[in-house]
């Protein structure tokens, strides 16, 4: 497409800051609580949700932060990382009657 068919569009996105478009971002790519099974081991959804992450992070000034989800990201991509098991599956604590 080229730059011409986008401006309705655009001009809608300039009636919000930076932050506030990629804070809808990161909320867009966030992995909720009924789709972390299906995509917990996903390189891309999860990579994309912390890149988004970073960006918000960055745009407050939290340098540390962000760079933190950068190389949480990173790590999904060079696959130095996998998903951690999930938190309702482990350490079942047995109830004694």
């Amino acid at each position: 497409m080229s730059q011409f068919t986008q401006q309705p569009q655009n001009s809608q996105l300039n009636d919000h800051t930076t932050l506030e478009l990629a804070q809808a971002l990161m909320e867009k790519l966030s992995i909720s609580p009924n789709d972390w099974h299906r995509l917990k081991s996903n390189r891309k959804a999860r990579a994309s949700e912390q890149l988004a992450a970073a960006l918000v992070f960055l745009l407050k000034d939290q340098q540390q932060e962000a760079l933190a989800r950068l190389e949480v990201a990173t790590g999904w991509l060079d696959r130095s990382i996998t998903a951690p098991p999930c938190p309702t599956h482990g350490d079942k604590k047995m109830v004694s009657g």
